[in-house]
């Protein structure tokens, strides 16, 4: 484990050129910041090990595109995999960390950008664990539905635009919960804050499909792959808010933390068997 002073020694990575963390290197105008022009990555090191980065980068470029940024010719793998594994090097970052990849457009302009060019920022910092662990208290959560999720071509990437997921922050520490359950427009069940949401039925996974607007999470797909090929079937279907109080388990799912299960919805107590099972696959196939 890291130590608490390693935490104010780390440094950035903006476009190639090494920076102290707190160091100011964005600019007032930076459209990240103004309009949340941007999308990001947040990627798992375990083991010492960058996790998923094809996956990452495949949806990270995909976003790019619809976004009309342009993607350089030497945004690849390759690229990527060197000046992450410099950063963690640099950051004294061996076992498990927290990676996390900003794409912004370039300054200029106001709602009409003058380029399509972009910029990018790689942060890096150190976690407990060096591989994925199942939470031993079950999760308290409740479902926000102050604000839902708009259903569009944008409703399933990862955009610096938060703000649902700020205000559901918010809903969550006011009422002491561990997470929200977020709603689409149509009021059904789409995803928690920064996870994907998994429930269990007599031995069968549901989750929702990409359609109702939740993030095409990288362990959300890891999960679905990780079921099928352990038998057991898994069902990407619209999700009522009933599902809440009709499963047996419920779990979240993210490529930093990896499955997280649900103890208490309101009223409603939820074991953890298929949870712990799976985690234990994760980390098999890892």
């Amino acid at each position: 484990m890291q130590t608490n002073q390693a935490m104010f020694d780390l440094s950035i990575n903006l476009n190639g050129k090494l920076h102290q963390e707190f160091e100011p290197v964005i600019l007032a105008n930076n459209r990240a910041f103004r309009y949340g022009d941007g999308l990001f990555e947040t990627i798992r090191v375990a083991n010492g090990k960058i996790r998923f980065l094809d996956r990452h980068l495949s949806r990270l470029m995909s976003s790019m595109e619809l976004l009309k940024m342009t993607v350089p010719d030497f945004f690849n793998a390759e690229f990527f995999e060197v000046k992450i594994n410099e950063l963690l090097a640099q950051n004294k970052i061996t076992e498990g960390g927290r990676v996390r990849l900003t794409i912004f457009r370039n300054e200029g302009a106001l709602y009409e950008p003058e380029t399509n060019n972009v910029s990018y920022l790689i942060e890096a910092s150190p976690i407990e664990h060096s591989v994925y662990t199942l939470n031993e208290t079950g999760l308290i959560v409740d479902l926000y539905n102050e604000f839902k999720k708009p259903l569009n071509r944008m409703s399933c990437i990862k955009s610096n635009n938060a703000l649902v997921y700020v205000m559901a922050g918010i809903f969550k520490t006011e009422n002491k919960l561990d997470d929200c359950i977020l709603l689409n427009e149509r009021f059904n069940i789409t995803e928690a804050i920064s996870s994907n949401l998994f429930a269990a039925k007599n031995g069968v996974l549901y989750t929702a499909p990409i359609a109702e607007g939740c993030l095409d999470g990288i362990m959300r797909q890891e999960i679905i792959n990780i079921a099928k090929e352990n038998r057991i079937a898994v069902y990407e279907v619209t999700m009522a808010m009933n599902v809440m109080l009709n499963s047996d388990e419920i779990f979240l799912t993210n490529a930093i933390r990896g499955v997280h299960w649900v103890g208490t919805y309101r009223a409603k107590k939820y074991s953890n068997k298929m949870a712990e099972k799976l985690v234990s696959l994760l980390n098999a196939k890892l």
